[in-house]
């Protein structure tokens, strides 16, 4: 028998490259508004603070996301094909949440895109005036057709090498600065207290995206199945899980990595994050440049505007595949490539309505969009929970004892802090 090639992967090797993918996929997701935004402003504006927050957030959402990837290796279907065996009600209703989330989250991120593409490209500052919504009209416009014409797959090879520079900029940027943080100044800024009205309100919108949107967990169903079809080898339910836990865990540590930069470099420094797009996406470009000089700050406007235009494209097809397989699933009719081309005009339309509505107010779309996902998690949850608990999903796919009572754990802080919310702000 020849001997292998020290260039041959070894068997284990080679199962695990075609099982890579979907997590590495969550964790681009995540790499966007939650992040680069929230996480970064949340550093800012409330120092250390708030690490309680974002930890709290992923720790209760991760069985959900969890059970996403669970379900599709072990039924072979997505989430949500899922919900319609609990009921043609769980159909609808995902149906209308998500009609009634996707538009905001797809502005909130096409926003933040449209920031970062304006700083890269100098666009508003060239002008003298505010462009970034039409700077983001053009980029929604080119997502669209992109998806459209299906030739996304060769630019996302770019995309994603430029995304990983990002993820080891970030790393080597929290390493400099927690060796060498800039000196504190006498005027820090005001420590926030998150029991207050508006307080609270950002904490919501923290959490909303941490790490990100609940509903976004049937994406995961999606990928695991795309993943297995394209490859044409089915894992095992522990390989399947390993491989999202490495993409969460990543998720993570570079939320806490984006945090503790807010944290040292802005709210340390008593830097305020501008409020106008083009120039809050600068301010967080720059943050890279305090740490690691100013000759990274054009590669990390490249670098931090690839990751999102990433994230753009991935929600806006993520959206549009959610809304044709929902009304597939809700009025038993069959999937089209007309419903799915349907599908995705309604969302790039709708999202463009609303960036254009709101004209350049980043935080503000941020803050409603992420509020909105926060809201109605816990009913996505308790569906991905009684899916992965019912007679009809697999016994031995189903979670642990120990898994179990960590979703239910989570589900009852994500309805409390929900309940907290809206009575605080009906109050107020």
């Amino acid at each position: 028998m020849p001997e292998a090639s020290a260039n041959t992967p070894s068997p284990s090797t080679s199962r695990w490259l075609r099982v890579l993918g979907p997590g590495i996929l969550f964790a681009s997701a995540c790499i966007g508004v939650s992040h680069l935004v929230q996480s970064t402003r949340a550093g800012a504006v409330a120092g250390f603070g708030l690490v309680w927050a974002v930890l709290a957030a992923n720790a209760a959402k991760y069985p959900f996301f969890e059970f996403g990837s669970r379900y599709a290796s072990a039924s072979g279907e997505s989430l949500i094909e899922g919900f319609r065996r609990l009921g043609k009600g769980a159909s609808w209703m995902y149906l209308a949440l998500t009609l009634g989330t996707c538009f905001f989250v797809m502005a909130a991120v096409g926003m933040v895109t449209g920031a970062f593409l304006d700083n890269l490209l100098g666009v508003s500052a060239r002008a003298g005036t505010p462009l970034t919504s039409s700077v983001t009209v053009a980029l929604f416009v080119g997502c669209t057709a992109l998806l459209w014409v299906g030739k996304f797959n060769a630019l996302d090879k770019v995309i994603k090498l430029l995304a990983g520079v990002l993820l080891v900029s970030t790393v080597t940027a929290v390493a400099l600065t927690v060796a060498s943080p800039p000196p504190a100044t006498t005027a820090p800024l005001a420590e926030w207290d998150w029991t207050t009205p508006a307080g609270l309100a950002f904490v919501v919108a923290l959490m909303g995206w941490m790490p990100t949107a609940v509903d976004l967990s049937a994406w995961n169903s999606f990928w695991t199945l795309e993943r297995i079809q394209a490859s044409g080898y089915r894992p095992t339910l522990r390989e399947t899980l390993t491989e999202f836990n490495a993409g969460f865990a990543i998720s993570v540590v570079l939320a806490m990595g984006f945090l503790t930069m807010g944290a040292l470099l802005l709210h340390r420094t008593a830097t305020p994050l501008p409020d106008g797009s083009a120039a809050f996406a600068s301010g967080i470009v720059s943050m890279y440049g305090s740490a690691m000089g100013t000759w990274s700050t054009p590669i990390m406007g490249a670098a931090a505007f690839s990751a999102m235009f990433s994230t753009c494209i991935t929600v806006l097809d993520g959206y549009a595949r959610s809304l044709d397989r929902a009304w597939a699933a809700a009025t038993d009719s069959a999937r089209s490539p007309a419903l799915h081309r349907a599908a995705l005009l309604l969302v790039a339309g709708g999202g463009l309505a609303i960036v254009l509505a709101f004209r350049g107010q980043l935080k503000g779309l941020v803050d409603l969009a992420t509020t909105l996902s926060f809201l109605v998690a816990p009913v996505i949850a308790w569906c991905n929970l009684r899916l992965v608990t019912s007679e009809a999903f697999p016994q031995e796919a189903r979670p642990g004892r120990g898994m179990r009572v960590w979703a239910w754990l989570g589900l009852a802080f994500l309805t409390a802090f929900s309940l907290f919310y809206a009575w605080t702000m009906v109050s107020a």
